[in-house]
């Protein structure tokens, strides 16, 4: 099958024009945030589902009622809310995003993510139900987890071919944080540069040790998952060349097997019988390649850091205890100071693509106990985090104490899930109760 003449081929320039459409000055640099929660039952902290009464569809169509945020929909199945800039939607197993307008100071995302919340607080009351800031479903397994009904997800569900990708999809619950460039040059150094550091921070926010009720053996066990998703589409998207820049990721992209197509109301199953370079040159079934379809191919691509018209880092538990500001505070310390971003590039440059892929399997279990060529990692994230701050500390916008809550675990060596495992293992004695109760504590 070839184009004719009545259809306009897509070109690599109109994909690459995305990433360079992106590029905007520093004085208008923000951090963005998308912040992925479990909707928990008070009593059982079983997964809530889409459909039941007082499940997650009608929590959406009460919220939607008393405040007057737009639906989003699929076919007729209420997905999400928007309002402006921001959405409340919805993944696979019903854990519940709230993606925010980006803001150049974290003060004003906190304060969003707290209207947010006290917006929903006597509904939630009333559903008889929780949001936790938790890596992964600590009751629920995904086989007593529905999944939402979005046409693309039962594609994805039947697609994704690893063995724990209906962990990731119905169980999991992360938090993603954006940034923006520059130039060319500017995105491809913080986006190598992104990548070389996702190990070290998802090492410091391990947030999900307590799978199914039991000790899953694993710190981060929502990290375990993404590694047994799909190697086709995740993991890391460059070799950390310091060459690679908008045409190399393009092509990375363009090279991944597709899922699926989306044409109006159709969605067309692929299921890895071609990359999406093939689509560009040949069609499939009588279609032919769009912008959007990239755009839809580009967003079924999941590694570690994924670029867009910004950099999307993914590779984060969802954490308690006002740790989600100090991940924002971590990111924005490094990434939008030139002295910041160059310290770590000559601490990270040291380790080989080999090294860092390595510690990438040893993350999931070890968190910051993992070694890294020989070096204890906690010692290089307590340099990562000293640089952060000091950055911070320079721009005196007081933003620094957003660092306060994880840096007394980096330099005590310790994350998130080892203090939680201490305790289950001691003064909890296994009780999920008392795991919940600090979950859920301030």
């Amino acid at each position: 099958m070839s184009y004719t003449e009545t259809k306009e081929k897509l070109e690599k320039t109109d994909i690459l024009n995305i990433f360079y459409n992106g590029c905007k000055p520093k004085s208008e640099h923000k951090i963005g945030l998308e912040y992925e929660r479990l909707p928990l039952k008070n009593n059982s902290y079983k997964m809530v589902d889409f459909f039941e009464d007082k499940g997650v569809c009608n929590f959406l169509r009460r919220f939607s009622d008393e405040h007057s945020w737009n639906y989003i929909v699929d076919e007729y199945n209420l997905i999400g809310l928007k309002k402006g800039h921001d959405t409340i939607t919805l993944e696979p197993g019903c854990q519940m995003e709230f993606s925010l307008k980006p803001e150049e100071k974290i003060e004003d995302i906190k304060n969003k993510v707290t209207i947010l919340n006290n917006m929903m607080k006597n509904l939630l009351d009333e559903f008889d139900f929780s949001l936790y800031e938790y890596g992964v479903s600590p009751v629920s397994t995904y086989k007593s987890i529905n999944l939402l009904p979005k046409r693309r997800y039962g594609i994805m569900a039947s697609y994704l071919w690893g063995i724990l990708s209906d962990v990731m999809m119905r169980e999991t619950a992360g938090i993603q944080v954006c940034l923006d460039y520059e130039s060319e040059e500017d995105a491809m150094k913080k986006f190598r540069i992104a990548n070389m550091i996702s190990p070290f921070v998802t090492a410091m926010f391990a947030n999900s040790p307590i799978r199914g009720g039991v000790d899953s053996g694993y710190k981060s066990f929502r990290a375990l998952a993404w590694l047994n998703t799909d190697s086709d589409r995740c993991g890391f998207a460059t070799k950390f060349n310091k060459d690679y820049g908008f045409d190399d990721y393009v092509n990375t992209v363009m090279n991944v097997p597709m899922i699926f197509i989306s044409k109006g109301s159709d969605n067309i199953k692929v299921n890895g019988r071609l990359k999406f370079k093939n689509y560009m040159e040949d069609g499939y079934q009588d279609n032919y390649a769009t912008l959007d379809d990239f755009k839809l191919h580009a967003n079924l691509y999941f590694p570690e850091v994924r670029l867009r018209e910004f950099i999307e880092i993914r590779n984060h538990d969802c954490v308690n205890k006002n740790m989600l500001y100090s991940l924002l505070a971590f990111y924005k310390g490094i990434f939008y100071s030139e002295d910041a971003l160059n310290q770590v590039d000559a601490i990270l440059s040291k380790f080989t693509y080999q090294d860092l892929s390595e510690l990438r399997y040893d993350v999931p279990k070890l968190a910051l106990h993992a070694v890294v060529n020989g070096l204890p990692i906690k010692d290089v994230c307590r340099e990562l985090m000293r640089i952060s701050y000091v950055s911070l500390n320079e721009a005196l916008n007081n933003e620094e104490t957003y660092l306060e809550p994880i840096m007394e675990f980096v330099e005590a060596g310790v994350s998130p899930a080892d203090v939680i495992l201490l305790n289950w293992n001691g003064l909890w004695n296994k009780d999920i109760n008392k795991l919940m109760r600090y979950l859920k504590s301030a």
